[in-house]
């Protein structure tokens, strides 16, 4: 396995996946208990423990064993990985609204390995560094200590810190085939960064979903914020609900200086004009807005609704939020935004 990884990309958690599965798995037997451990080392999760299955019989078979190649008498339960490996590379630029039941689990275990990249922002406090100015006070201190003599230089320097990250979900109708994914998303994004992160639902309604997203548990923390989420498919008010954080958050610093990402695909039943006070608004406030939207992946596809025509002005990133491969992009944006 480790000998796979030095060609391939160690930050990519599909390469980091296959390059195990494909090396420690033996059998089929193997792939259950490979997922279930690669999902507790990188995601966290616990493996659920399985009841004791009971001892089968063993089956004498009077039928003669086939030559190989026949293909009558090979392993036909045995799945070919190479297929299952370009079918996961399907599955990543497949659209979410557009998958099943199946799709969508599959979909679950990847975003379990996605690691959204936290943006970095300069510190004003400076820290001792070995790099970096010279900081003359500690250099002093430390000479007055080894008798008046200065041995070595100290030194400091601003170190990065963590900028925050307000994720803005549109829970409305029009969004209801997007919103499972777009929360997982939200959900990876805390489980990165807790202290750094923020996430509101936006409809009717403004709902802060940040305490029921640090769950660690992806399943149990969609679940909280469903029963937490007072208007889940409903209208859209987008106007009125960004006004609302703006006023009881955004002022009071949630969104000054972050990089807010407003997931939502525009569709503004109230007036525009409020929706465009608003986002000038929040531009100025904001290190970086941007604007995800799940239709944007489709070909032909241009911002003609009012919200968008509105809010585009105001928006820094635009981007698609409809597959996998998209998200992994726009952790991309969000970091070097």
């Amino acid at each position: 396995m480790l000998a796979a990884l030095g060609s391939l990309d160690v930050l990519d958690p599909t390469d980091v996946y296959w390059a195990g599965r494909l090396t420690l798995c033996g059998g089929p037997d193997d792939l259950d208990r490979y997922d279930a451990a690669f999902a507790a080392y990188f995601a966290g999760e616990t493996p659920r423990a399985r009841r004791p299955e009971a001892q089968e019989r063993p089956q004498l078979s009077t039928t003669a064993p086939l030559e190989p190649g026949t293909g009558e008498g090979d392993d036909s339960d045995t799945p070919d990985l190479a297929t299952q490996a370009s079918a996961d590379e399907v599955l990543r630029h497949r659209d979410v609204g557009e998958m099943s039941l199946a799709e969508r689990e599959h979909l679950r275990r990847l975003f379990a390995l996605l690691r959204p990249a936290t943006p970095m922002r300069p510190a004003r406090r400076r820290r001792p560094n070995p790099h970096g100015a010279v900081h003359p006070a500690r250099t002093v201190r430390q000479a007055l200590r080894d008798g008046g003599e200065v041995k070595r230089l100290l030194h400091r320097r601003r170190t990065p810190r963590p900028r925050r990250v307000v994720v803005l979900v549109d829970v409305s109708g029009s969004m209801s085939p997007y919103a499972d994914a777009l929360l997982r998303f939200a959900h990876a994004a805390v489980r990165a960064r807790p202290a750094s992160t923020e996430v509101f639902t936006i409809g009717t309604r403004l709902t802060r979903v940040t305490r029921e997203m640090r769950l660690r548990d992806a399943d149990k923390a969609l679940a909280a914020s469903g029963s937490a989420i007072p208007d889940w498919s409903g209208g859209t008010r987008l106007g009125e609900v960004l006004k609302a954080f703006l006023d009881r958050w955004g002022q009071r610093g949630t969104a000054r200086g972050a990089v807010v990402v407003v997931c939502s695909d525009g569709w503004e039943r109230g007036g525009t004009e409020l929706l465009a006070e608003q986002m000038v608004r929040l531009r100025r406030l904001a290190h970086s807005v941007v604007w995800v939207n799940p239709h944007k992946g489709r070909t032909g596809y241009e911002p003609l609704t009012g919200g968008m025509v509105a809010a585009l002005p105001s928006v820094d990133h635009f981007v698609s939020g409809h597959s996998m491969a998209a998200f992994e992009q726009l952790t991309g944006v969000i970091q070097r935004a």
